[in-house]
């Protein structure tokens, strides 16, 4: 349980730590960041309930007002942008990218860790970060999906730096691919 813990409360420090690296907002208002890259990273080495774990305390911390968020943004104000969706999307993406590698244990590890972070980390959270962006912008979907697309090719970058990251975590550390 204290290791579980510990791996849960050093995710949530990468995901805040990335949201300290230099960031700009395009068009939309949501900022392009690192963050979601330490969302990936989260579910796709600490699998999907620790994942989501991380996940959840990153948000819990930036609703209590804490500048945790791209931009040193933090507090219920958050709720109120256009990045909610994102937000509070970080959770089922960590749970989405943890699943698929808790139950692809025996692909190649590379593929498994890429699957994983683009399927929690990209599909997962524009789709809950569109909802987000129609209800605060008043876009309709097709709108709030094209506001996205300069942020795929970035994304992708990422989810291929995850995939990478958690091979190499996986091979010095095997018993985090289990899920142990």
């Amino acid at each position: 349980m204290e290791r579980n813990l510990t791996l849960v409360a050093l995710f949530a420090a990468i995901i805040v730590v990335l949201g300290f690296m230099p960031s700009f907002s395009l068009v939309s208002g949501v900022p392009i960041s690192a963050q979601s890259l330490g969302v990936m990273l989260a579910g796709t080495v600490l699998g999907a309930k620790r994942g989501a774990a991380a996940a959840v305390l990153v948000v819990l911390v930036a609703l209590l007002g804490l500048p945790v968020l791209a931009g040193g943004r933090g507090g219920l104000g958050v709720l109120a942008g256009p990045t909610v969706g994102f937000l509070l999307g970080w959770i089922p993406a960590a749970y989405v990218a943890g699943l698929v590698t808790e139950r692809w244990q025996a692909g190649n590890p590379l593929l498994v860790a890429l699957s994983g972070a683009i399927l929690g980390g990209i599909v997962v959270l524009y789709a809950l970060g569109t909802l987000g962006m129609m209800a605060v912008l008043q876009k309709g979907p097709i709108e709030a999906m094209l506001l996205n697309l300069p942020f795929i090719p970035g994304d992708l970058i990422k989810a291929t730096i995850a995939g990478f990251l958690t091979r190499e975590v996986w091979r010095a550390r095997p018993a985090l691919r289990a899920g142990v």
